[in-house]
């Protein structure tokens, strides 16, 4: 196992994947302001998704490039986390959603900019500085919905309550972050859930939202283990290229 090579396809699914349930929101946003900032968001991680995957596939050395494993893959050859492949669901889950992640990625992208991997480091700085807009943007939301009528308090506190237990296994160290820990690649992860949780609660606060007490959870996105969610991403998002291989514009 190539742990940088894991590390690097788990960044790039996570973008990925995530990119894709936003764009699913194009033309279909509440209103015509969020439906252009949403598909900004879900482009800026598609832009992240092809550095990461590139990468990938440099390392692997087996001549796939970022299309090759974007669309070559098969549900359990994903990394990604489960939660950025549950259900768009009604835009307050997807707010919800966005946040918990945005929250988290803006600490990992912190971390990644000191990697010992210059190349890393260069990708994570870049990446960084869209993330920073995308956790205010998000945060913002949170508020506004969270602190708004009793109906759209009630949908965003049901929603964090249904996304909360996937938002543990990131923090959970297995041998592919052990080692880039060790190799000065990437943060611990362990390391991101202090300061993660602390963003969190300070914008439940503000949208009068409680954190969930619930203290399971759910795993296994990052080891290949998926829920059917990501199944039926992966038939709209690799259509196309498994239909007509190779085709081209």
């Amino acid at each position: 196992m190539d742990a940088k090579f894991e590390y690097l396809l788990r960044l790039g699914d996570n973008a990925l994947v995530l990119s894709q349930q936003l764009a699913a929101w194009c033309g279909h946003g509440p209103a015509l302001e969020e439906d252009l900032a949403l598909t900004n968001v879900a482009l800026d991680l598609l832009g992240q998704a092809r550095l990461w995957l590139s990468y990938a596939g440099e390392v692997e050395g087996r001549g796939r490039d970022e299309d090759a494993l974007a669309y070559g893959r098969d549900g359990p050859d994903f990394r990604n986390l489960l939660l950025v492949e549950q259900p768009n669901g009604h835009y307050g889950n997807t707010v919800a959603r966005q946040f918990l992640f945005d929250a988290w990625h803006q600490q990992l992208l912190a971390g990644l900019s000191r990697s010992s991997d210059a190349r890393i480091a260069d990708i994570a700085q870049k990446a960084v500085k869209e993330v920073r807009y995308h956790v205010e943007r998000s945060a913002g939301l949170m508020i506004a919905l969270g602190d708004g009528t009793a109906l759209s308090h009630q949908r965003m506190q049901d929603a964090v309550n249904q996304l909360w237990p996937y938002t543990q296994e990131w923090f959970e160290s297995d041998a592919v972050d052990a080692q880039c820990a060790a190799e000065g690649i990437a943060p611990a992860a362990p390391s991101l859930a202090a300061p993660w949780r602390a963003t969190v609660q300070a914008v439940l606060d503000r949208a009068t939202l409680a954190m969930p007490a619930y203290t399971g959870h759910q795993r296994g996105g990052k080891q290949g283990t998926h829920s059917e969610h990501l199944g039926h991403l992966l038939t709209s998002l690799q259509f196309v290229q498994r239909t007509y291989p190779g085709a081209q514009w």
